[in-house]
């Protein structure tokens, strides 16, 4: 297979207080692009995100990182690397999946509340292919698969999306920001 379908994701946006730690898939060709977490203009991520912390979803880059860490938020991809044409999940080679260290992750959020899967897809990689030691803290967390942010999910209109999102505001409503320090 040509190099070029090879996508290889992005380091965590975290900071050691966050209380929900928000999984997707691997990143689109777009957000590769971009050199940005959920870059395709029309993905509703941002845009929710904004909408349910208080944050104007324009922002640039970084103060749009900034704030979902401020608010508790860490962001990731189920996937480090895979064969993919395209940006679909469905075309993930599966012989080719490089899974992220999220236990290596989840040891710096003594915190962290929730594990919310982006979309049917980050969830289904999860289960398949991140093996968690029994005593990994992401073992005993509850786990919420929310509504693909992509657009490729026109299913359900963007509305409905931040609707359903809002759920993982009562896993956010805690203060414990005591270390600000971020990793953005």
């Amino acid at each position: 297979m040509p190099d070029s379908l090879r996508a290889k994701g992005f380091a965590p946006l975290w900071a050691p207080h966050a209380r929900v730690l928000i999984l997707g898939t691997l990143p689109s060709v777009k957000s590769l692009q971009a050199q940005q977490y959920y870059g395709h203009p029309q993905n509703a991520f941002w845009p929710v995100m904004a909408a349910l912390l208080g944050f104007d979803a324009d922002l640039p880059y970084a103060q749009r990182c900034r704030a979902l860490t401020q608010a508790g938020v860490a962001v990731w991809d189920v996937l480090a690397a895979a064969e993919r044409p395209g940006s679909l999940d469905a075309d993930i080679r599966r012989d080719t999946v490089q899974a992220n260290s999220l236990h290596e992750l989840a040891l710096q959020l003594p915190q962290l509340r929730c594990l919310v899967f982006n979309g049917q897809g980050a969830s289904k990689l999860f289960k398949q292919h991140v093996l968690l030691p029994a005593d990994s803290p992401l073992a005993r967390l509850p786990r919420l698969e929310l509504p693909s942010t992509s657009p490729a999910y026109a299913a359900m209109k963007r509305d409905e999306k931040r609707a359903r999102w809002s759920t993982l505001l009562s896993y956010l409503n805690e203060t414990g920001m005591d270390d600000e320090s971020e990793n953005v």
